[in-house]
């Protein structure tokens, strides 16, 4: 069987797990923080119980994702050794700056905030929530900075077949590195306000812990507007610099096979690799162009600019990257009909509505593990861009021990999955607001 097939497919089975935690990790995180400062400010029970609540849920969510992001580092030295000796001068240190600045930082107070939250003031324990989200989305900069250089490596120089550092900063903020970031961490903040809207309409439809679900349904829908507006711009500006540093996966990503001026945009198509066509397509004309250039008439370069052997795959990046569009489409027009309820102030009788806000808790999810399949197979043959292919990296193993350890993985993943959602939705269904006590004795 073919090792880098079977390699790749363990690493792809990893991260996808893995990143199915990440997003609601730094979203959720904000969210806490802000209702432990409204708590500081006010001192409103409401907002305690409510600060209590989503902790929980998100102290489960949390380890969860620690667990499974450890046997990704693993990975590189199994599976990747080849890549590892290659990058291992530069991928270290983003990787190592997670650890020290970043995960020691939000384990820490996230600690304080479970076991101690009692015990500390008003004040500290908004001091603890800010450091918590601080440290998370830290922790996603540096990590989001490593796969970035291998996207648009820079600040290097090659020196006996291996990629040596020679700038700290032009390797961290590479090309791609913000942009990125900033597309990522939006994304992740609209999944964690579909969850916390979808938790709240949970309760509403039932009735039950109304005093904690209203204000959260509320936080939930600005949250989510504000940052599904910012994903506009934020995805534009990731766009604008995937059209300069890889071209190739633009071109994948929209269907464009031959270069042309006046590009467009496809709202719906079907890519036939075969024949190096689309099979249909229905676009805006000079679109593309103008999105990707801010001119309808400068060109986008076509895929058969590019050697075969240099091409990602078309059809999973053509379609991941449309999904993921459409399923953003629909999330934002949910969330326009919850802005409209709200300000009627009808939301919290509007069972269409809070039925669907329920059963959109999946999507963003969805959404966020297509955008990363765009990006990863997008970047495909190359492990490094324009550096090292990814067959050239892969540990030569043997392929019956990488069958078994993905049949491993998958299982130990379905357990781990299944039991997360089991105690999300435990403690979900078992919430009893009036059961929560604040300490008698609490420190101002």
């Amino acid at each position: 069987m073919d090792l880098t097939a079977l390699s790749r497919l363990q690493f792809t089975i990893t991260a996808i797990f893995h990143f199915f935690y990440v997003p609601l990790t730094l979203g959720l995180a904000v969210l806490i923080a802000y209702m432990e400062y409204k708590f500081w400010r006010t001192n409103d029970k409401a907002w305690d119980k409510m600060a209590r609540f989503w902790t929980k849920l998100f102290a489960v969510n949390f380890a969860v994702g620690v667990a499974s992001g450890i046997t990704m580092e693993f990975q590189f030295g199994t599976n990747w050794a080849d890549y590892s000796r290659f990058v291992g001068d530069i991928f270290g240190a983003p990787l190592a700056a997670e650890g020290v600045f970043a995960f020691f930082l939000e384990s820490t107070f996230i600690g304080l905030l479970l076991f101690g939250r009692d015990k500390i003031s008003r004040g500290m324990r908004f001091l603890s929530a800010v450091l918590v989200a601080f440290g998370t989305n830290l922790s996603a900069f540096w990590i989001i900075a490593a796969n970035s250089w291998q996207q648009t490596p820079a600040g290097y120089k090659l020196e006996g077949g291996r990629a040596i550092l020679t700038s700290f900063k032009e390797a961290v903020f590479s090309p791609s590195t913000l942009p990125r970031f900033l597309h990522t961490l939006d994304g992740a903040y609209v999944t964690a306000a579909f969850f916390v809207m979808g938790v709240s309409a949970y309760y509403l439809l039932r009735k039950k812990n109304v005093e904690i679900a209203r204000p959260s349904l509320r936080v939930g829908i600005i949250f989510g507007l504000i940052f599904a507006l910012l994903q506009i711009y934020f995805g534009d500006i990731h766009a604008k610099q995937v059209a300069v540093t890889q071209p190739a996966k633009l071109a994948a990503f929209e269907g464009i096979w031959e270069t042309k001026e006046k590009a467009p945009l496809l709202i719906l198509g079907w890519p036939d690799t075969k024949n190096e066509k689309n099979a249909f397509e229905i676009g805006v004309p000079g679109l593309l162009s103008y999105l990707a250039h801010g001119d309808v008439n400068q060109p986008v370069k076509g895929i058969k600019e590019f050697p075969q052997e240099e091409r990602p795959p078309i059809l999973p990046t053509f379609l991941s990257f449309h999904l993921m569009v459409g399923l953003g489409i629909l999330m934002a027009i949910a969330l326009l009909w919850a802005v409209v309820e709200l300000i009627r102030g009808k939301i919290y009788n509007n069972q269409l509505l809070l039925k669907l806000l329920l059963y959109f808790i999946p999507l963003p999810y969805i959404a966020n593990e297509l955008g990363w399949i765009t990006a990863e197979v997008g970047r495909q043959p190359w492990i490094v861009y324009g550096l090292l292919k990814t067959s050239d990296a892969v540990s030569k193993l043997d392929a019956a021990q990488l069958v078994l350890t993905n049949l491993l993985f998958i299982a130990v993943y379905l357990f781990l999955g299944g039991l997360m959602i089991y105690l999300m939705v435990r403690t979900v269904k078992a919430h009893n607001e009036n059961a929560v006590g604040v300490a008698d004795k609490e420190v101002a």
